[in-house]
């Protein structure tokens, strides 16, 4: 048989070249049951996408939701550390069961499955995304109602493997006050529209300094550009993280399930709202 020599998508005939586009998504387990994933993500490093995964995690599980993270940033996973979790994947021989934190948050982290925390995973590209789409497939992720992935920066193996391979609902864009923020959203909102994963708002972080005396917002970064950028893509603005002692304190030691602050709350409740409606 000839190949068809035009364009099959013109014609209304039945073509044999013509096929349907193949779905890429990743079959979880049959141990799991996964109602919403929601990606955090970055044009670039260094903006606090783990801060605000973990944020989002500990205020999803605040209010009465099962809560997993899949910490898709193998070469520098940081989400145990914000958590303090230190126990082993568990396996039951061919699945991984994820370790859970003191509040009951799953958590699938690289850092998880290494004899030491501080060793490098030196890896290919192929071989970290293959190991990200696993941490979808091979693990159990039971009952959980809203599963975060940590993202690396970027637009690269990895991030586009979750694009791909995992049913996101929706994606978080992570960003900071710098001007160059219009680049950095453009480059992950470009992906997304792309991969025709929607957008669920942006969170700015570093986002300004409180007087401890006054009370003044000092921004130390300049002025923020994200409501233009917002304006300019069509997102909503979801928060403005500040640059908190407190909290960063709280990171560091493993101690972020007893944060105490509001500003991620009202992006919370977005999230439930606009998933929720999408069943």
């Amino acid at each position: 048989m000839s190949e068809c020599t035009h364009d099959c998508s013109t014609c209304s005939s039945n073509c044999s070249s013509r096929q349907e586009p193949q779905s890429l998504i990743a079959p979880l387990c049959e141990l799991s049951n996964v109602k919403h994933v929601i990606g955090v993500v970055s044009g670039k490093g260094g903006v606090g996408k783990s801060l605000v995964t973990s944020m989002l995690a500990v205020n999803m599980q605040r209010e009465g939701y099962k809560v997993g993270i899949l910490d898709a940033d193998i070469t520098g996973p940081s989400i145990p550390k914000a958590f303090g979790l230190k126990k082993p994947v568990e396996g039951d021989g061919q699945y991984m069961i994820p370790p859970s934190t003191t509040t009951g948050i799953d958590i699938m982290s690289a850092n998880l499955l290494l004899d030491d925390e501080e060793k490098p995973v030196i890896w290919r590209g192929s071989l970290i995304a293959g190991t990200v789409k696993q941490f979808w497939t091979d693990t159990i992720w039971n009952d959980v109602d809203y599963l975060f992935v940590d993202c690396p920066p970027g637009t690269g193996d990895v991030p586009l493997t979750v694009f791909q391979s995992i049913p996101l609902d929706g994606i978080v864009i992570v960003t900071s006050p710098q001007e160059l923020v219009s680049m950095i959203v453009a480059k992950a909102a470009n992906m997304a529209k792309m991969m025709n994963v929607p957008v669920l708002g942006l969170v700015e972080n570093h986002s300004y300094v409180k007087c401890p005396d006054c009370g003044k917002e000092i921004h130390i970064f300049g002025e923020s550009h994200i409501d233009e950028v917002a304006e300019k893509f069509g997102f909503d603005v979801l928060a403005r993280i500040p640059l908190d002692h407190k909290l960063a304190a709280l990171v560091d030691k493993g101690w972020i399930e007893m944060m105490q602050n509001d500003y991620l709350d009202a992006a919370t409740q977005v999230l439930i709202n606009r998933t929720q409606n999408k069943q």
